[in-house]
């Protein structure tokens, strides 16, 4: 077991937890794989378009008979037929003809472009003034353009987003194959706690961590369980744990302000047959006092007590690895979260050997600049976060950042 001063880097703690594997697959509804990670590869039944469409609303024609086509000197073609989108072509057209057509519409044979009505005038029903010339492919989709039957449709490890949910849509995909969404149990300890109903008397707080800790989960695609309060009573807290591992998939444990809070977890983590300490200690500030067991292959955090400390502890670690459970590729690899470049607006001291979170609120500087503003606050004051848009690291190599140093601020989910 590490001990709690043998405290491990960030890198060290996250080789540890992507050591866990990910959830299983499981079928989901079209319209509920939305946010989650493909689990397989999807391959294509039929070509996308299944035939040649318009793009626009137009004429469908021989591009060859465009060629030289200006509003002074405009082609002249003679429009054999208007198709609508519901009624496939039963021609096909020749030299000097033309076909009305609908955005979507189905090409006739013989069209190989479609001119935009804007740059047309009809002059007759028959007969049509073509005033812009067009190369063959213009404002055509052509069958199988989005995708070939038989082809890769969407790798596995993909983020289905709403663009990726109409693709499958489009080829009648109506069950999906993803990641299962984690089972995440939470669970706050501290003789000092109360129900967020229950006015406190002098020395009790009401619990914040466990209200916020399921917010976080659930913005990393998990589904929390809260558990409720436990005492700081080592058989108590034994049990509770046993009873979450038999249907959760990962356990948040945030522990109270009391003295000797870690022991007890510790404690409560070791009766468990089977249980492994992974980390007792990360070099993170704010959020030291961090306990990583793996139980069975499920993974048990011991989170700090203080509000802020846990906050940020999800928000660097936390929601990652539940991430990384659903089957995300890569989610500790901060270049690919959301940022914003911004200029340091005064120094912040750091100490060397941990890596740093500050809190900061952007402000627009004098020149118009922006300006990434530390807030201070002890770990326990909750404003620190709700006046921050969002966190600047300081590496475990540094001392501190200067002022007019340009930072990236790892933004706040909205």
């Amino acid at each position: 077991m590490q001990g709690f001063f043998e405290v491990l880097a960030v890198e060290q703690v996250i080789r540890l937890l992507t050591a866990f594997s990910p959830l299983p697959p499981e079928q989901a509804d079209l319209l509920e794989s939305d946010g989650r990670i493909l689990a397989e590869d999807i391959t294509a039944k039929e070509d996308l378009p299944l035939a040649d469409r318009s793009a626009m609303d137009g004429y469908a024609l021989r591009a060859a008979d465009t060629f030289g086509a200006t509003e002074s000197n405009p082609s002249y073609l003679h429009c054999v037929k208007n198709f609508d989108i519901q009624t496939p072509p039963d021609i096909e057209l020749q030299p000097g003809q033309c076909a009305g057509i609908v955005t979507g519409g189905i090409l006739p044979a013989g069209a190989d472009a479609v001119v935009m009505v804007e740059y047309t005038y009809a002059m007759s029903e028959s007969m049509v003034e073509i005033r812009v010339p067009v190369a063959p492919g213009t404002h055509v989709m052509l069958r199988g353009e989005d995708v070939r039957a038989g082809g890769l449709l969407l790798p596995a490890g993909t983020l289905l987003r709403p663009q990726e949910v109409g693709l499958m849509a489009a080829l009648g995909t109506l069950r999906v194959p993803v990641h299962k969404r984690p089972l995440v149990a939470v669970i706050s300890t501290g003789d000092e706690l109360v129900d967020v109903s229950v006015t406190p008397r002098a020395g009790q707080v009401r619990d914040v961590n466990s209200s916020t800790l399921a917010c976080l989960v659930r913005r990393a695609g998990g589904t929390p369980v809260l558990l409720g309060l436990i005492p700081d009573e080592l058989h108590t807290l034994s049990a509770r744990l046993r009873e979450a591992l038999e249907t959760a998939d990962c356990i948040l444990l945030s522990g109270g302000s009391s003295v000797g809070v870690r022991d007890l977890t510790v404690g409560a983590l070791q009766a468990i047959d089977g249980a492994r300490i992974l980390c007792h200690g990360v070099a993170l500030s704010p959020g030291k006092p961090l306990i990583i067991a793996d139980v069975g292959g499920k993974a048990v955090w011991g989170l700090p007590g203080q509000v802020t400390s846990a906050q940020v502890v999800m928000l660097v670690l936390g929601q990652a690895f539940i991430r990384h459970l659903q089957g995300w590729k890569n989610p500790f690899d901060q270049a690919l979260w959301p940022k914003q470049k911004a200029v340091l607006a005064r120094n912040i001291a750091s100490r060397q050997g941990r890596e740093d979170y500050v809190r900061v609120r952007f402000e627009q500087g004098e020149a118009g600049e922006l300006l990434a503003v530390p807030i201070p606050g002890m770990s326990g004051l909750l404003r620190s976060l709700t006046g921050a848009h969002g966190l600047v690291r300081i590496p475990a190599s540094l001392e501190g950042l200067e002022t007019r140093q340009q930072v990236d601020v790892l933004l706040f989910e909205p």
